[in-house]
């Protein structure tokens, strides 16, 4: 993890640490019924972190965030900032996946994060969006994975080189073809684990955000990965 990336986590935890930080938050306390039960920004943050929990009580929480986000003034400083904050540990792995990606260099990756996350949130329709963080993260992403293509279109184009000839589709840091190499290789070995095993040791995802992908619960991806890096490092074994 780079430095500028840590740097900027460690600037908004210290801002929330600040006098005139409480008093916005109070401001949005004193409005909210959602953050009531929270004292002060810490305590907050530690309620949404902690792995147990109501995940609806969580997301009203942020939504609540997110309406005092859109407003104007301090608050709406103080509440991008929470937001900012609860979202991190995602915020952290598109991170990671966009540098495996090769979107762009540490310091490009970490400003796009930033800058794609604060306009989500100030422009996020709470009236149509049910997961405030699995939306926010997602649209993210997404949008930097297709801008990188774009531009990987424009370059192609410019350059008169033939689309075929493209290494890399934005999938992956090791391009479509090498993509479809390694999806093959490890479907021969698990089979419909494959995918798992590919999201979460190659590419860093969560365990959690992969059974969102496949359609699974957590606990029945966790399950399934033990089990498919079980049987892959018996593969392994096997390799003279």
């Amino acid at each position: 993890m780079s430095i500028a990336w840590h740097a900027i986590r460690d600037h908004l935890t210290d801002s929330s640490s600040k006098l005139n930080f409480q008093r916005s938050y109070d401001a949005i306390r004193r409005t909210q019924t959602a953050l009531a039960p929270f004292r002060d920004p810490a305590a907050l943050l530690d309620g949404l972190h902690s792995t147990p929990g109501d995940p609806a009580r969580k997301n009203v929480i942020l939504a609540a965030l997110v309406g005092a986000t859109q407003g104007d003034g301090p608050a709406s400083d103080c509440a991008l900032t929470m937001l900012l904050l609860a979202l991190w540990p995602g915020l952290d792995a598109i991170r990671r996946r966009s540098l495996w990606r090769r979107i762009g260099t540490a310091d490009e990756v970490a400003s796009d994060v930033l800058a794609r996350t604060i306009e989500a949130v100030r422009s996020l329709d709470l009236g149509r969006v049910n997961w405030i963080a699995a939306t926010v993260l997602r649209n993210v992403e997404r949008d930097m994975i297709r801008a990188r293509q774009r531009d990987q279109a424009r370059e192609h184009l410019a350059s008169g080189a033939d689309p075929d000839e493209v290494a890399d589709s934005g999938d992956s840091g090791i391009g479509a073809a090498g993509y479809a190499r390694l999806n093959g290789a490890v479907r021969k070995l698990l089979g419909d684990d494959a995918l798992l095993v590919i999201r979460v040791a190659i590419e860093g995802f969560s365990q959690a955000e992969a059974a969102v992908e496949l359609g699974l619960t957590e606990a029945a991806a966790r399950k399934r990965y033990q089990r498919a890096m079980h049987r892959l490092n018996d593969a392994l074994e096997e390799i003279p």
